[in-house]
């Protein structure tokens, strides 16, 4: 939850940052630095103050918590308290490496956070003590690492990282209206995920909420590749429109959105069809509906990562009021449908047919509005993405699935199949899902690999 909430501060805080950048004015860019490390404070202590008066309640009297572990249950909020503070303070740090395209830098702080993360897991494997407890003290000291390193690098590299308290009414005015109705969005998201996660706690119990936390971390795998492309992409996108260049930025928009879907349904294909044996390798035990889950999900992420570049582009505009209160209305939807169907005795996997049905209803929401903010023709889009999209999921499907029913279930076809989606995807994403001067781009990389060999 809290990762959402700061991802949506970091979208509106990129945002600001990203601009000023494309109109190449240094001056207002050390203003907004110092004005979103004030935003985040002040965030800071009213969320502490609502998750300690509220949170707390609501964990200790409302979920579904074994009695034993409700002691690691707070422990473990409190230190996600501390994480999420950390992590949200870090925002602007981790904004301005962004958007001035370092992502050298971003790598390899990733790099580093993701060492700290498997030095995590290991020294939870051997520790003696309660290991959910020692977890979140982990990653409360992971958070606080990544956080200094980001404040070294900017501080080091950029003048404009240095924080003073600068009182510009206007300018705090125009960033809290931005991130206030971006957390709007962020809220629906909220509602779509973590409320769900509550919904199938109070009414099935925890042993499916593990299901879909499996699902969920799968997902999470695949979409972190789809993440690092659009965080490349992305400051281009805000440049262009701060330039008044549109042109260049339908075409990034278009190119962002259609490989993001291709990403994506690399990793889907071969998870899709081999599901089970792919859980089954990876845990011992495999819990009921886990399977049915990460199908799913994964199809909603598909949905889901046409709109990345959507999203940007209208962020960019900075008029997101009308767009959020539309796309982000239709998102908390997700919530009460799936109250209502469970209260009614619908199954568990009620929830994620309501999820697919709204993404598609917002994603069409999002093109008509678009096409008022910035120009994007719904006709462009369509067919230089989603028919693009919709050729490469079909055509390379065919062989991977005849295969799968021919051939018996075994870790033989597994292997055969993994190979087949990959070979099968990659080609239809060559002939099918780019045009010719891709394909000339993708020709000359390779002649450059071969001649370095």
């Amino acid at each position: 939850m809290f990762s959402i909430l700061s991802g949506s501060l970091s979208t509106a805080i990129s945002r600001f940052i990203t601009f000023e950048l494309g109109k190449g004015n240094l001056n207002q860019l050390t203003k907004i630095f110092s004005a979103s490390i004030t935003i985040q404070l002040l965030l800071s202590f009213l969320i502490i103050i609502l998750i300690e008066l509220i949170g707390v309640w609501f964990l200790n009297t409302k979920m579904t918590i074994p009695t034993d572990r409700l002691t690691a249950a707070n422990w473990v909020l409190q230190f996600s308290i501390a994480t999420f503070v950390i992590n949200l303070i870090s925002i602007p740090y981790n904004a301005m490496i962004i958007a001035h395209e370092k992502m050298s830098a971003f790598a390899y702080i990733s790099i580093l956070e993701a060492i700290g993360k498997l030095a995590t897991a290991f020294l939870i494997s051997i520790t003696f003590t309660d290991r959910l407890i020692f977890y979140s003290i982990l990653m409360c000291l992971v958070s606080l690492l990544i956080r200094f390193c980001y404040g070294y690098y900017c501080k080091k590299h950029f003048e404009e990282c240095h924080y003073k308290f600068i009182l510009d009414k206007q300018l705090l005015r125009n960033m809290f209206c931005f991130a206030g109705w971006n957390f709007f969005g962020a809220g629906s998201a909220l509602l779509m995920t973590q409320g769900v996660n509550i919904l199938i706690n109070i009414f099935f119990g925890v042993t499916l909420n593990a299901a879909r936390g499996i699902a969920n971390q799968v997902d999470s795998t695949v979409q972190q590749f789809v993440n690092n492309f659009t965080t490349a992409l992305n400051p281009q996108i805000t440049k262009s429109y701060a330039s008044n260049n549109l042109e260049y930025m339908h075409k990034l928009v278009c190119i962002g959105s259609k490989y993001s879907f291709f990403l994506t349904w690399f990793f889907a294909l071969p998870i899709l069809l081999e599901t089970d044996i792919i859980l089954a390798i990876w845990l011992k035990t495999v819990p009921e509906y886990a399977p049915v889950f990460l199908r799913l999900t994964l199809c909603i992420s598909l949905i889901s990562v046409i709109s990345n570049t959507l999203v940007t582009s209208m962020l960019a505009t900075g008029n997101i009021k009308r767009y959020q209160i539309i796309v982000g209305g239709l998102g908390m939807c997700i919530f009460p449908f799936t109250y209502i169907a469970y209260i009614n005795g619908l199954s568990v996997e009620s929830a994620y047919i309501i999820h697919i049905t709204i993404f598609i209803a917002q994603l069409i929401c999002r093109l008509y509005l678009l096409k008022k903010m910035i120009k994007l023709k719904i006709k462009y889009f369509w067919l230089q993405t989603l028919v693009k999209d919709i050729k490469v999921a079909i055509i390379s499907s065919i062989l991977p699935l005849l295969l799968f029913f021919i051939i018996p279930k075994s870790l033989i076809r597994f292997f055969i199949l993994f190979v087949i989606c990959i070979i099968s995807t990659g080609i239809s994403i060559y002939f099918l899902g780019m045009v010719k001067e891709e394909r000339i781009i993708i020709k000359q990389y390779i002649k450059k690999i071969k001649h370095k060999k």
